[in-house]
């Protein structure tokens, strides 16, 4: 059989498994799309092959939809081919339209001074096939007339921003997919300023990226002799580390530390730059320490510190050292987490700090840093998200700092507010899903500097002899006890995406009148920017546009929001929808504070029902 008749009876057979419901509409389009289109005729023998023999889950994961950008880039399952993969073609498209849209802005058109000095930073993690994606790029970009300077081993994401903005490049790329399973790999894109791509050109490029006919390459290896990629792996490991070690601040160093960096790249990153500032007593817990994309030791082969559960072995571990706090870090070292000793007892529990909590303590060390040295001035600032703990806000006020927090989850925002606002006053930059910042060196959360200041803050309390937790409530007994919890509501596939938009949709036109026995007293709408007051009137909302809800409650017998919320959001990097429950409750006095965390769980718990049956 030609292969013409081969493609004529597999969309035959395609057409009837979309009428039997074995495949979506989109995937039947897709593969149409793949079949029939000269682009993708490398991919057709393998798409046949599973047509055939009758593969339709597979072929309707690979094809339902068109991976997109989101808050991270672009993310997904690897899958040797499917417009809904990570593959050569979807990795290769996403390089290829970055390179067509930088290219066609005015100021790069031949015999413009700006097109004889295009250049990409490119950096990659542990995952699999990282550095194949790593090379492709590059390829791509050397192929389109960009100089790339290259990260030959495995580095962290705030490596690679700093990188982009140390070497003056057009455009950087970033080969991982975070905190995801070992199933995934993604691209992030980062333009000029080392920060991920925002508007107007994240669209563009989208735009363009969902154009590309014919894909440039040459060879890495050629390239590479040719001098048109530069391997700047120890140039950025030492100028990035002299930025960061700057925010070792004086103090106590008296702290041992267990890290681990999940198998993922932390290790590169982190452990140079504690012992640059003086932090001694550091260990890396060993089933950890290998880079690993298949994170083997790690509880569901998730390395997301977020997740209290990897926690577990290391505590043990660590109670057995002596050790005063862990730190842990993702695949590509953006995200911080820890866990420490509730006192300095010798017999003391442990616990994790979640990413609301981190922030707010972090936000105030590096303020009553400043303070003491004098650095706050009427202009500092430092930025959250929109569901970042208020708590956070409250602390920067209290140092007569104010606390830019108008803006959607994805630390491109932060990014991109700290250009806008003016880089030179920027203090610190926080979001819940544990992303940190200090200073200008780099536009992207960063977990190395983020756990040398975490080393800080604990040994500069242990010598009051104080731990981080009772740090946290001395900070909740004056500004009032904050607590968050998080919902996580898995939708994978096209079936949940159209349950993702009926959700919303749901939830928009007809919005619960309670939640946890609080009154819902307005709707914020960010995809429609209105604010709807429960009974009332419906006002503009002066905020960025997002697919996000935010319920605003009142407590019993008032009527209007007092710092309890509910925010509803699907997730820009992965198949689920969010939910944020916020929880406030005044404190006045210590003696007040366990009283008032009592009535904050309690309240959250009702909240967190409720918001599982909206699900």
């Amino acid at each position: 059989m030609s292969t013409s008749s081969a493609i004529s009876s597999a969309l035959q057979k395609t057409q009837q498994a979309l009428s039997e419901g074995k495949i979506s509409a989109g995937a039947l389009e897709n593969i149409t799309c793949w079949l029939t289109e000269s682009r993708y005729a490398h991919y057709v023998p393998a798409i046949l092959e599973h047509i055939t023999s009758g593969k339709w889950q597979a072929l309707d994961d690979a094809f339902w939809t068109i991976i997109p950008f989101g808050t991270g880039g672009r993310r997904g399952r690897m899958y040797d081919f499917g417009s809904n993969a990570i593959n050569d073609r979807t990795i290769g498209e996403s390089a290829q339209g970055l390179a067509d849209y930088i290219l066609s802005l005015p100021e790069n058109q031949p015999g413009s001074a700006g097109s004889a000095a295009l250049s990409c930073a490119i950096a990659y993690d542990t995952r699999h096939k990282s550095r194949h994606f790593a090379e492709l790029c590059a390829s791509i970009m050397v192929a389109n007339g960009f100089h790339v300077y290259f990260l030959d081993d495995y580095r962290a994401t705030p490596q690679l921003s700093f990188a982009v903005r140390h070497k003056h490049c057009s455009c950087g790329i970033m080969v991982t997919a975070s905190h995801n399973p070992p199933s995934d790999n993604a691209v992030k894109v980062y333009w000029s300023t080392g920060g991920q791509v925002l508007p107007p050109h994240d669209s563009a490029i989208i735009d363009r990226v969902m154009n590309v006919q014919q894909i440039k390459t040459v060879s890495f290896a050629e390239a590479l002799a040719q001098g048109k990629v530069s391997i700047v792996t120890d140039e950025i490991d030492r100028e990035y580390l002299a930025a960061a070690v700057k925010f070792a601040w004086p103090g106590s160093r008296d702290l041992r530390v267990l890290y681990s960096p999940l198998h993922g790249v932390g290790g590169f990153a982190v452990l140079p730059l504690l012992k640059a500032a003086g932090f001694q007593d550091v260990s890396v817990f060993a089933p950890h320490a290998t880079p690993d994309g298949d994170f083997p030791n790690v509880p569901g082969h998730v390395s997301n510190p977020e997740n209290t559960q990897v926690f577990d072995s290391i505590i043990v571990e660590a109670k057995t050292k002596g050790a005063d706090i862990i730190l842990a870090t993702d695949p590509d070292c953006d995200r911080m987490g820890c866990a420490c000793p509730l006192t300095l007892e010798s017999e003391s529990p442990w616990a994790t700090i979640n990413g609301n909590q981190l922030g707010a303590l972090l936000t105030d060390f590096v303020l009553g840093k400043m303070k003491q040295s004098g650095k706050i001035t009427p202009r500092t600032y430092v930025i959250k998200t929109l569901v970042t703990t208020d708590l956070t806000r409250r602390i920067a006020e209290s140092y007569g700092v104010r606390c830019e927090g108008n803006i959607h989850v994805g630390f491109k925002w932060i990014a991109g507010l700290m250009d806008a606002c003016g880089p030179d006053d920027f203090a610190f930059g926080t979001e819940e899903s544990h992303g940190f910042l200090v200073g200008q060196y780099a536009r992207d959360k960063d977990g190395p500097v983020a756990c040398l200041l975490m080393c800080q803050l604990a040994a500069d309390l242990k010598a009051t002899g104080l731990t981080m937790h009772q740090r946290l409530d001395q900070l909740m007994v004056e500004h009032g006890c904050h607590l968050e919890d998080l919902i996580n509501v898995q939708m994978e596939g096209s079936e949940g995406m159209a349950n993702m938009k009926k959700l919303m949709q749901s939830l928009r036109d007809n919005p619960p009148q309670q939640m946890g026995g609080l009154k819902v007293v307005s709707v914020r709408d960010y995809g429609n920017l209105t604010r709807r007051i429960v009974g009332g009137e419906v006002v503009a909302l002066d905020a960025p546009k997002s697919n996000m809800l935010i319920l605003d409650l009142a407590l019993a017998g008032e009527s209007s929001p007092s710092g309890n919320a509910i925010a509803v959001r699907p997730s820009g990097t992965e198949p689920k929808v969010k939910f944020y429950l916020f929880g406030v409750e005044p404190v006045g006095s210590a003696s007040g504070l366990a009283a008032a965390k009592k009535t904050v769980v309690e309240r959250i718990a009702k909240m967190k029902l409720d918001a599982k049956q909206l699900a």
